[in-house]
């Protein structure tokens, strides 16, 4: 398999795969698809349709696939129409924020069974939205070097891929992302109900700490959303539940005892059952605020 000749496929075409899609399909002049929902935009800009996950496998070189998580890759791989009937050889990245230990599991089941035609890279990417519109994520790959050097190159139209380690390190860096995003998250929704509450002003406030050691890209993306209170769906609060789990695990297993860790689970936990779980992360502040009325 060479970079300059590969046929790129995509599934998990949701709020992060679909632009991401875009820039790959604009970027490799074709683009194969599938998906559960009708893609007419995808196709009336070139996209490829395929009807199954046998299909797309059976015209494809690499996959990248947007799904949630794991089982929602390991439902298109059986049966006669799955991804493994018809798969030749196939790389498939694995955009989704996951358990690095279940990545090598999956990886050593698909090697097994596929002779080793079948093959993973971990690929999760940082930067919301925003940065799969604007091609400019941060994707933390792991892997073998030179499926990560093609993973690498057919990602670069999406943002900044790097590889950081063997299959799997791409998850562990993709958890410890996510405890400094869930971190910052929850200490700047509490810092804007400790400002407002205290009579300050909120956009002068964020606009001035932002030149300072409190600036962040998370608080230039959130900043406005923080002040009106606006958290209306973008990034869904609830995946934190997730990523934080994976993180606890990645603590586990290396024998690491965090201080931050429990308390951030304890509070987005929380946060999910008082039913703000599919409001976008800034519904921090909203969290903190209700804590001592009861009010979400």
């Amino acid at each position: 398999m060479t970079t300059s000749s590969v046929a790129v496929g995509a599934v998990g075409l949701g709020a992060m795969g679909r632009p991401m899609a875009q820039r790959l399909l604009a970027a490799h002049d074709s683009l194969i698809i599938h998906a559960r929902r009708p893609q007419p935009e995808l196709i009336a800009a070139g996209a490829s349709w395929a009807e199954t996950p046998r299909e797309l496998a059976s015209r494809v070189d690499v996959l990248l696939s947007m799904l949630p998580d794991l089982p929602q890759l390991e439902e298109l791989l059986d049966g006669p129409d799955g991804l493994l009937a018809d798969a030749g050889d196939l790389l498939i990245l694995v955009g989704s924020t996951s358990s690095a230990p279940a990545v090598r599991a999956l990886a050593e089941r698909l090697s097994a069974r596929t002779e080793g035609r079948v093959r993973l890279v971990d690929c999760p990417v940082s930067g919301g939205e925003d940065g799969a519109v604007s091609g400019t994520l941060s994707i933390m790959l792991g892997g073998a070097p030179d499926d990560a050097a093609i993973a690498a190159e057919v990602l670069a139209p999406c943002g900044t891929p790097v590889l950081l380690g063997p299959l799997g390190a791409g998850e562990v860096a993709k958890a410890c992302n996510q405890l400094v995003v869930s971190a910052t998250i929850l200490a700047l929704g509490e810092a804007t109900v400790l400002a407002e509450r205290s009579g300050l002003d909120l956009d002068a406030l964020w606009s001035l700490l932002s030149r300072g050691y409190a600036g962040s890209n998370l608080l230039d993306s959130r900043r406005d959303r923080l002040v009106s209170g606006d958290d209306s769906p973008s990034g869904a609060a609830q995946y934190m539940v997730k990523d934080l789990r994976f993180a606890a695990d990645i603590a586990a297993a290396t024998g690491t005892s965090p201080v931050l860790l429990p308390a951030l689970r304890a509070a987005f936990d929380e946060l999910v059952d008082a039913g703000l779980g599919e409001r976008d992360i800034a519904v921090t502040r909203r969290f903190i605020a209700s804590r001592d009325t009861g009010e979400h």
